[in-house]
């Protein structure tokens, strides 16, 4: 799950940040890191959530 989600959002041309970690645990997905607005990451969150396998998503990148 967690190559899936990093693809996704590498793939995703509106996350304009390559900064963000993820880790997952039984489809549990946390979104670390940062990015460069608050629509980066809600993105980010949106893409993860499409992801197949994943349960929920837990924000906590940070805008820098």
């Amino acid at each position: 799950v967690t190559t899936k989600v990093k693809s996704a959002l590498l793939a995703d041309k509106n996350i304009k940040s390559r900064e963000i970690s993820v880790e997952t645990f039984k489809g549990r997905v946390q979104l670390s890191g940062f990015v460069t607005s608050s629509d980066d990451a809600n993105r980010a969150v949106q893409v993860t959530r499409g992801v197949a396998g994943v349960k929920s998503v837990e924000n906590v990148m940070q805008v820098k």
